[in-house]
């Protein structure tokens, strides 16, 4: 199979793009690597097109390695022939594979089995030629009671049993159903009689009936879960049998005598008993893995904006995790996220105490000069909130209502304990609290993104799949903004194009013994970093405190000669070059280009020249939620307030105002306009306005609008 050529037909990019990516990959590159630093080779390709490049070339193969194990089971057994062979080798999908193979699969005893064991293979040879004759003297000659075969009806009903599992194993006949079962199944979800107790979230699928290949993916996975759980059947079914079945006749009865009836029957059967059944399957299998990759699009687009969020920067901060019963823990940190103090108090237990509490906090933000103060958003956070805003600062600072989902994972865990050895849980998480707020990303990297709560039925999708996306996409986040080598801590080092686990830790030991990095080439003394690896990730390390001033910028280290060439073409060192846009202007870009380093890299070294380096998050913004709204019941419909995107799905938006529950923000009230994706209108920690248009207190819903 020309991999190339198929690849390049079913994404509509061009051959030679594909195949200079594919040799790229088996070289070992990464795809930020490829997306970055080879765009000559690709022509520009971006992540997304390398991924799913990436993605179908590995399909592909696995598709082979398949078709080599048909083949020689198919061989082993003595049945192949020619025309089979010629089948197989063009067999485009698995799909396809699998349908010619299904004949000759090795299978557990079936009732065809047991009639050819009965002798009666010659019985259902003779009734497929279809000639007209009195069947039950064909069969007659079958009779034979030492096997088990009574009567001429039992030898008719053993014969009919093997054409009707040729019928369902027939790859022309599983082709019809499965065509048909695209064009016109339904997909119906019933309640299970005696569970309608236990099954009240799946109200909304006690009796529910839609076109199977049209249902949005959470609706499927919704029944699906219902299912699973043993509260909902679900089947998948096509409008009408008749349709099919006429087509089954078509292929396999000739005639209108007895044999054609038998023959009739046996394809009936074998619809109903095997092959209905089996496409059902099938198709549940297929919209369940779509829905799966729908759902897990969604979790990767918020885990991007999540991952992606405004960086405070580097701040003092002091970081709150409340508590009402067991108070709250109070951490500070210096300005790289260092721990310099903590200690607990208990706002909330009595007026002295929540004096006291005001009190420390002055107290702690004058001790340590803090710049900021975040605060978690989960159990008492709101209040919380109040006791820091009856606080008097003597500087101006900012106070930030942080996101607490994964915190408690990430204080339980393995990298929690080797950073804070002796330190409890709670301190702990107050860090993680403090460190989202400075930079999003360096500290949701030590989280599984799976426990960070911006998926969608999370649980119910594949977890292969759902692992690969989200590492894909962390890996894109690291690398689009980059990670300072004397800093990254060794799970965001591990992120970064070529490294991984085992050499982000030779990394972080290298450092803790010799001291910082004072270039990126001190890199290659690194133990196991060889030159492979640090092609792949030195432009997207930065060393601030380098003499060279390109190793704090995204230019790769092997264009680092091309830049020296340009500055000197324009009378100045490097240095010059970067801070004097004159100089940089008067350079002619067209004399630098070659085969291997055309416009598109040239351009992007022209861009980091101006600003090396630069954070492609956006500038953080102070948000404040409604003053006067705390808990579910302050809400009243018609309310319009201020909150913060939490969640995206696909069927909308979360919002959090402020009440220890979000709301929801429906597609149909995103906009005045049709929204087919929510992603849209909204990103994940997006400051809204929006309308309370119900409030379920019983059930804790509510339902906001954002249309004008």
């Amino acid at each position: 199979m020309n991999y190339p050529t198929v690849i390049a037909n079913q994404l509509n990019i061009g051959v030679r793009q594909v195949e200079k990516t594919i040799e790229l990959l088996s070289q070992g590159a990464t795809v930020p690597f490829i997306a970055r630093y080879r765009k000559e080779a690709t022509g520009s390709l971006n992540e997304v097109q390398i991924a799913a490049i990436r993605d179908m070339w590995l399909k592909l193969q696995e598709l082979d390695k398949r078709r080599e194990a048909v083949i020689e089971s198919i061989q082993e057994q003595g049945k192949m022939t020619p025309e089979l062979m010629a089948q197989l080798q063009e067999a485009a999908s698995m799909t396809e594979l699998e349908d010619l193979y299904l004949p000759y699969r090795p299978k557990r005893r079936t009732r065809a089995t047991m009639a050819i064991e009965k002798g009666l293979e010659p019985l259902a040879d003779d009734l497929a030629k279809q000639y007209q004759c009195h069947v039950e003297d064909l069969a007659a000659k079958y009779i034979d009671p030492d096997k088990g075969v009574a009567t001429a009806e039992e030898a008719l009903a053993g014969a009919r049993d093997i054409i009707a599992e040729r019928v369902s194993e027939d790859a022309s006949s599983r082709n019809k159903v499965r065509n048909q079962f695209r064009r016109t199944a339904q997909i119906t979800s019933k309640l299970v009689k005696s569970k309608e107790e236990e099954a009240g979230k799946f109200q909304s699928w006690f009796d529910w009936t839609e076109h199977a290949m049209k249902a949005p993916s959470h609706r499927i996975l919704a029944m699906l879960r219902g299912a699973d759980e043993g509260v909902l059947r679900v089947h998948i079914q096509p409008e009408s049998d008749t349709q099919i079945l006429d087509a089954l006749d078509r292929q396999w009865v000739r005639g209108s005598h007895e044999s054609s009836e038998q023959i009739q029957l046996a394809v009936h059967d074998g619809y109903k008993r095997l092959l209905a059944p089996s496409i059902e399957n099938e198709m549940l299998n297929q919209i369940k893995e779509k829905a799966d990759r729908e759902a897990i699009k969604v979790f990767a687009e918020n885990l991007r904006q999540l991952l992606l969020a405004s960086p405070l920067g580097q701040k003092r901060t002091l970081a709150i995790d409340p508590g009402f019963r067991t108070g709250c823990k109070v951490v500070c940190l210096d300005a790289q996220g260092q721990l310099i103090h903590n200690e607990t108090i208990y706002p909330f237990t009595s007026v002295r105490e929540e004096r006291n509490a005001v009190s420390k906090i002055e107290n702690l933000v004058e001790a340590f000069h803090i710049e900021a103060i975040a605060i978690g958003n989960g159990t008492a956070g709101r209040e919380t909130e109040e006791v820091v805003k009856r606080c008097h600062f003597k500087q101006k600072l900012i106070a930030v209502m942080v996101s607490e989902n994964g915190a408690s994972v990430y204080s339980a865990s393995d990298v929690a304990r080797r950073e804070f050895p002796d330190y409890d849980v709670t301190v702990r998480g107050a860090v993680s609290i403090g460190r989202r707020l400075m930079d999003p990303l360096s500290e949701l990297v030590k989280i599984d993104p799976k426990s960070i709560g911006v998926g969608q039925y999370q649980h119910d999708v594949d977890q292969t799949l759902l692992q690969e996306s989200l590492n894909d996409t962390v890996v894109s986040c690291v690398n689009s903004v980059g990670v300072e080598l004397n800093t990254a801590s060794r799970e965001l080092l591990s992120y970064v194009s070529g490294i991984g686990p085992a050499l982000a830790d030779k990394i972080v030991t290298y450092r803790n013994k010799n001291g910082a990095f004072k270039n990126r080439h001190e890199l290659l003394q690194v133990e196991r970093l060889g030159n492979k690896a640090f092609e792949q990730c030195a432009g997207f390390l930065r060393v601030r405190e380098s003499d060279n001033p390109l190793d704090r910028s995204a230019v790769h280290p092997e264009r680092y000669p091309l830049v020296e060439k340009m500055a000197k073409s324009v009378g100045c060192n490097v240095d010059e070059l970067m801070k004097s846009r004159e100089l940089r202007s008067k350079i002619d870009l067209d004399q630098f280009a070659t085969a291997d380093c055309g416009l598109p890299t040239l351009q992007d070294i022209m861009k980091e020249l101006d600003k090396p380096g630069l954070d492609p998050r956006a500038k953080f913004e102070v948000f404040e939620f409604d003053k006067n709204v705390s808990r579910i019941e302050d809400l009243k419909e018609g309310m319009i307030l201020p909150g913060i995107v939490t969640n995206i799905t696909a069927f909308g938006a979360f919002v959090d105002l402020g009440v220890h529950q979000d709301g929801l923000v429906h597609i149909s009230q995103m906009a005045n306009r049709r929204v087919n994706d929510p992603n849209e209108v909204v990103h994940l920690h997006q400051h809204v306005m929006v309308k309370v248009i119900e409030v379920d207190l019983k059930r804790h819903r509510i339902s906001l609008s954002m249309k004008q």
